[in-house]
């Protein structure tokens, strides 16, 4: 992606933030993966952050998580770390492990691992607004609990989410289009990667560190060699098994859905 082009991340992100003091972006990680957790990123920015000199200066380093090198995505791990610490923005994560993908699918999943990260920052009844309204003579600050506690909007990566406790918007391909949603993308990315090299070393010759759990030539043969460990997830692993699933398109299985 031409630096041009990276530099529109920041000002798709400025357009979102006006109106608001705070713009949440989120992304997840894993989630058309044969085995390990999916994990959520959450980045929240203000207007402040957009207009300062990190932002102005580092948006062409942002991108997409999968198309940065492993070496590019930590330089900005420890850069976002940094950003943190000065209070610059807020950075969360949050994971859904195997066992709750097999019990509320892979969509249910990364539903729960986004609202996990997004608690990190906000509870969902920060955003929401009481049914009723005060009355004539309601006292000032009867008036102000009637109002969402925080001036915040959330983008999240790919079609709006149903039946999810936080009020948002879907941005499609929103990792390649806004600052803070790649960012979240960084952020899951790292996070996940790292969880999958504790695991291959938990569960040795399945190919974790490598592949990080996706559907693999190496990770197929595998399978078939040691058969599954508790980190595989059963359904995604008997569809690829049985041949039904191609493990070049595996990542963007049920793509669409969300």
């Amino acid at each position: 992606m031409a630096t041009s082009k990276r530099r529109q991340l920041r000002g798709f992100d400025l357009k979102q933030i006006e109106g608001v003091s705070e713009l949440i972006g989120v992304d997840e990680a894993g989630r058309g993966a044969l085995a390990g957790p999916v994990v959520a990123g959450a980045v929240l920015v203000t207007r402040t952050f957009l207009d300062g000199r990190w932002a102005a200066t580092n948006a062409a380093r942002i991108n997409d998580s999968k198309q940065l090198t492993p070496a590019e995505r930590d330089a900005l791990w420890l850069d976002f770390e940094a950003l943190v610490a000065e209070g610059q923005i807020h950075a969360t994560f949050g994971s859904a492990d195997v066992a709750e993908i097999e019990q509320v699918n892979i969509l249910g999943a990364t539903k729960l691992a986004m609202r996990r990260a997004l608690e990190g920052i906000h509870p969902p009844g920060a955003f929401a607004k009481p049914a009723t309204e005060p009355d004539l003579f309601a006292s000032p600050e009867e008036i102000a609990a009637f109002q969402p506690q925080v001036s915040c909007k959330i983008i999240v990566d790919g079609l709006a989410l149903r039946h999810f406790p936080y009020p948002h918007t879907g941005v499609v391909k929103g990792d390649g289009r806004s600052l803070c949603i790649a960012m979240a993308s960084i952020i899951a990315k790292v996070t996940r990667d790292r969880l999958m090299n504790d695991l291959d070393a938990q569960f040795p010759g399945y190919g974790f560190a490598q592949h990080k759990g996706y559907g693999t030539e190496e990770h197929r043969d595998a399978v078939l060699r040691l058969g599954r460990c508790p980190q595989h997830r059963d359904l995604f692993l008997r569809k690829l098994l049985a041949g039904r699933v191609d493990p070049a398109q595996v990542d963007f299985l049920e793509d669409g859905e969300m």
